[in-house]
């Protein structure tokens, strides 16, 4: 499968990228196409309107609009900023309606705290259903994230690693699913 991983998060001193890197070679290893939409690296103006009505579309959006559009499935990876998911990602999200529709997509939480971005998955997965994408049951919530990886950029926390590993799981059977449903219907 070809899966676009998108990290929402571009703050200075950001941890949440960890998880999505972590995610997208876990992937990789399980031989699928990843691709990382980093919008640390992405320069996405804020949404005056979106794909399909914008006159002038930035180069950025018709780029991402590609990446997802083709992707067979999507991660979505966002800190918890005052309790809900970043604004850049929302942003990212606004541009984009078809590029979503009846694709799996898993929603990722990372915190400082204990409840790895409770809210903001919360919040994030209601998003996803109302731009009609198929919501991954299995949430991954990275707790603690300043503990949860090595200097060396390793994944060491068990809890998370556990964690992610089901997450993982139940992301590419629900993709799997989908995804032969939609080329079974096609035929």
């Amino acid at each position: 499968m070809k899966i676009a991983v998108l990290i929402g998060s571009i703050r200075q001193g950001r941890q949440s990228h960890k998880i999505g890197y972590y995610l997208s070679q876990q992937l990789n290893d399980k031989h699928h196409e990843v691709e990382v939409l980093d919008l640390a690296t992405i320069s996405l103006p804020m949404l005056e309107e979106r794909v399909g009505k914008h006159p002038q579309l930035p180069d950025a959006a018709l780029k991402m609009s590609h990446q997802l559009h083709t992707a067979d499935a999507i991660i979505l990876v966002t800190p918890e900023y005052h309790g809900s998911f970043s604004g850049v990602l929302k942003n990212a999200m606004d541009y984009f309606s078809a590029e979503f529709h009846k694709k799996v997509i898993g929603v990722v939480g990372v915190s400082a705290g204990k409840f790895g971005g409770i809210n903001a998955v919360q919040q994030l997965s209601q998003v996803v259903i109302n731009i009609g994408a198929y919501c991954v049951p299995t949430r991954l919530l990275v707790p603690e994230i300043y503990g949860a990886f090595n200097e060396k950029q390793e994944l060491v926390n068990e809890h998370t690693l556990r964690s992610s590993q089901k997450f993982l799981d139940e992301f590419e059977w629900l993709a799997s699913a989908i995804n032969g449903k939609k080329m079974a219907t096609a035929s």
